[in-house]
């Protein structure tokens, strides 16, 4: 890559305005700014899961090879399906993260991982063969979405007017480390197109800063984009966690709990592979780019079901995320996750009434109606408002407490109120998200 790409240590640790500038005032605006901590190589790290092995939970297996995943976009309700499979079933897919892989970051996960001690033998395969195979659509970096989608599966007898029941039954990382970027006219602090500040902020505050953007360069590796490799270690305690740097003290390290961002069914009927319709960034009533953080192993997510099979797909594998998601991406990482995927029929149990027109979402503790600003994706205009989204989580949530749990709606809207929680999703995938979490406890 160009120098940034040769800045070790305290680049993106600090992320402070002053010495980020003069970092990159001394290497030059272009390149993939990145922080850079030990190799993930570590008795106590997670093995490498290649395709195909170490542990596979369910009864079908699916991967993802080039030929079969989409790169940015969903499918569509007109898609083949790569799997078949029955209602009830298990399936195990090998999930694979954009991160690494990327334009900016050189389509050479290889060479970009390398960067950070990373050996050939813990860079995954299939990684390797996306960033390099790739040719089912033609790659536009600053139109298409980032993500690899896997799918979609069929599940037999599904068709619209039905629920898909997703249980998430595992999800376990792939490799023994993770990506956090943040890049120009996106996150919750962008320089917005033409160089405009948004409301609210001033331009010295918008990240990455103003200086480092080159985007007017053409090439996605030139335009000062932060990437920031983020290692995982074993606690005393045994548990998995994510590593970053800070000047003068102790690197900071913090909980993973790996989740798919990406969950949905295909929702836009679209003429080609690359219709706006299908972006993969923003969620649909379909569910999709969702990142909702709770939705780890013992989740359930509850989709609406738009067409014959359904046709399930996967995508944008997380590691770790907080609420907001506020620099763009959350710690990506490719995760093997296993789900029970299981058909649920119009007035029969075993879905909310909400989850037959909205996606909706369930824990062992709790249940997780869900807002969005924009629900059919960029049809007619794109809708980030974050109020309309927070306004449809509460009517969502009204409508669950009446008709499901017996509440008057007076009643359950005074509940809300008093015990319920309402928290950002994310504020980065163009149609903004709230989700509220209503404690299973207090009935």
């Amino acid at each position: 890559m160009d120098g940034v790409l040769k800045v070790r240590g305290a680049l993106v640790s600090a992320l402070g305005r002053r010495t980020f500038l003069q970092v990159m005032a001394a290497v030059g605006a272009g390149g993939t700014a990145a922080a850079a901590m030990p190799g993930p190589a570590s008795a106590a790290a997670p093995a490498i899961l290649q395709p195909g092995k170490g542990p596979i939970h369910g009864k079908h297996y699916l991967r993802s090879r080039p030929d079969e995943v989409r790169w940015g976009y969903v499918p569509s309700t007109g898609s083949d399906a790569v799997l078949r499979m029955r209602s009830g079933e298990t399936v195990t897919i090998d999930t694979v993260s954009h991160e690494g892989i990327l334009e900016d970051q050189g389509r050479d996960p290889v060479a970009w991982f390398a960067q950070h001690g990373v050996k050939r033998d813990g860079v995954l395969n299939d990684a390797v063969v996306i960033a390099r195979d790739y040719a089912r659509t033609a790659r536009n970096f600053d139109v298409d979405g980032p993500h690899i989608v896997t799918g979609p599966i069929q599940i037999i007898g599904a068709e619209p007017g039905d629920v898909l029941k997703v249980e998430v039954l595992s999800a376990l990382p792939r490799v023994p480390y993770g990506v956090i970027s943040s890049r120009h006219g996106k996150g919750a602090l962008p320089r917005l197109a033409g160089g405009a500040v948004p409301a609210g902020i001033t331009e010295s505050e918008i990240m990455p800063p103003v200086a480092s953007d080159g985007r007017g360069s053409g090439d996605p590796r030139r335009y000062g984009n932060v990437s920031v490799f983020t290692p995982v270690r074993t606690s005393r305690k045994g548990a998995l966690t994510g590593v970053l740097p800070r000047r003068g003290d102790r690197p900071v390290a913090f909980p993973l709990n790996p989740f798919m961002g990406m969950m949905g069914v295909a929702f836009a009927d679209a003429p080609t592979m690359t219709d706006p319709a299908l972006n993969s960034i923003p969620p649909t009533l379909g569910g999709g780019n969702i990142d909702i953080n709770l939705l780890g192993r013992g989740a359930t997510f509850y989709l609406p079901v738009f067409t014959e099979g359904a046709l399930f797909y996967v995508g944008d594998p997380h590691m770790a995320m907080g609420n907001g998601e506020v620099a763009l991406t959350a710690m990506e990482g490719s995760l093997r996750a296993t789900f029970r995927l299981t058909v649920v029929k119009k007035g029969r149990p075993g879905a909310p009434s909400v989850a037959f027109r909205y996606p909706f979402a369930e824990t062992p503790e709790a249940w997780v109606p869900i807002g969005l600003s924009d629900p059919d994706g960029p049809q007619g205009g794109q809708g980030n408002d974050l109020d309309i989204a927070m306004r449809r989580a509460a009517v969502n949530a009204l409508d669950f407490l009446e008709h499901d749990l017996g509440m008057h709606r007076a009643v359950a809207y005074a509940y809300l109120s008093a015990a319920a929680s309402f928290e950002v999703s994310q504020v980065v995938d163009r149609t903004t998200g709230v989700h509220a979490v209503i404690p299973k406890d207090h009935f």
